[in-house]
């Protein structure tokens, strides 16, 4: 577990490094403030590739069997439900702190609903697609190149391999810069607190609060709420029965990933179907994120306080809903995985730059718990495709 948080650890030493010293040297702190550029500049120029490498090798990877199909709308379907509840809770108890510098700095969009829509999900030309101001309308490119590439059938054997291949190249790409994320957002850390005092912490612990609450009551309601309606009582007891390992698993290795082993034994234990099991399990890893989707929200949230712009309107929240469900093909089963998802928040938007440090460490804190549930909901929805799959194969 120490081994698996350790890089968690490093991050949070160096953004109380960094804030402590902002308390002290106040503005003086400004200095060290291109060190936080640096790495985010680096950041920037890895998360296109990985971004399109990432989707699209997700959907050309896909299969067109009915159990596929039944198990994407049930993964679409759970993850949406849990972005509804947090747009609900949000709503009901939201975040409120401002930082009055970044407030200056954010413009926002100006457009009618229509062209927003359409510069969110299109570019003119190709080279636009590489800006980070424009990931929506790469994701849009990649999610049909990636239909396309599957579509393709034996002619894109290589090209899908290639597709693979380079998702592996650029998650090691990532994992390097982020060796350095402890130095740049201390430094960036530093030099927010510095600018805006300690004031800054107000959003983290009510962010924090509610995303922690909203994240095992859905655990605990909704997954019982799955199993019921799979199987009544006995399928509740039976899924929490055996849910015990893999939700320390999530917990203890903060990686999807390397809960797989034990959710693949926990769904035989509760009566999945192999068939099922040895879809919904893997694929889930890397598609089906209720928790990062309860994050993402509470970061949009955040993010929209730190620039005092108000989370309200249709617009807003359908973009929120779009983010979300987006977060949770787009994020691989590996620790912190949600770098990808806060920087599509910013670019989506159109916040500065500078709210980017602030949601990274929402993200960071929320990252365990967000694990678990979306680990452990993948065993949830195999119990509720193994039923449906049921109901169809007799019609």
């Amino acid at each position: 577990m120490l081994k698996n948080y350790r890089s968690i650890g490093w991050l949070l030493a160096g953004i109380i490094i960094g804030s402590v010293a902002g308390i002290y040297y106040r503005e003086r702190v400004a200095v060290i403030k291109p060190l936080g550029d640096l790495f985010l500049n680096l950041l920037f120029t890895a998360v296109i590739p990985m971004v399109f490498f990432a989707v699209a090798d997700a959907v050309a990877r896909l299969h067109t069997a009915r159990v596929a199909g039944l198990l994407l709308a049930v993964f679409a379907g759970t993850v949406s439900m849990a972005t509804i509840i947090t747009i609900i809770i949000i709503s009901i108890f939201p975040v409120t702190h401002e930082i009055p510098h970044l407030a200056a700095i954010a413009t926002p969009a100006t457009e009618s609903a229509g062209d927003q829509l359409v510069h969110l999900l299109t570019a003119g030309d190709f080279f636009e697609l590489l800006s980070r101001k424009n990931m929506l309308a790469l994701m849009t490119f990649s999610i049909l190149l990636g239909i396309a590439a599957r579509k393709a059938g034996e002619s894109g054997v290589a090209f899908r391999a290639f597709l693979h291949s380079g998702n592996e190249v650029t998650k090691h790409l990532l994992g390097y810069i982020m060796q350095l994320a402890p130095l740049g957002l201390g430094a960036y850390f530093a030099y927010q607190t510095g600018i805006a005092g300690p004031q800054i912490f107000g959003s983290y612990a009510h962010a924090l609060a509610t995303g922690h609450i909203v994240a095992f009551g859905y655990y605990l309601i909704f997954f019982s709420f799955y199993g019921f309606i799979a199987g009544g009582w006995k399928a509740v007891g039976a899924y929490w029965k055996n849910n015990l390992l893999p939700s320390a698993m999530a917990l203890g290795t903060c990686s999807s990933v390397a809960t797989i082993p034990a959710n693949r034994e926990a769904a035989d234990k509760m009566g999945i179907s192999p068939l099922v099991a040895d879809m919904a399990i893997p694929l889930g890893a890397s598609l089906h994120k209720e928790g990062s989707a309860i994050a993402a929200v509470i970061k949009i949230a955040v993010a929209f306080a730190l620039v005092s712009r108000p989370v309200a309107g249709i617009d807003t929240w359908c973009l929120a809903f779009v983010i979300a469900l987006l977060v949770s093909i787009i994020e691989g089963g590996i620790p912190n995985g949600g770098y990808v998802g806060q920087l599509l928040i910013v670019s989506a938007y159109h916040l500065p730059m500078e709210v980017l440090p602030v949601i990274m460490i929402i993200g960071t804190l929320l990252d365990p718990v967000a694990t678990l549930l979306n680990a452990t909901g993948d065993t949830a929805a195999g119990l509720l495709i193994d039923k449906w799959l049921v109901k169809v194969e007799k019609k």
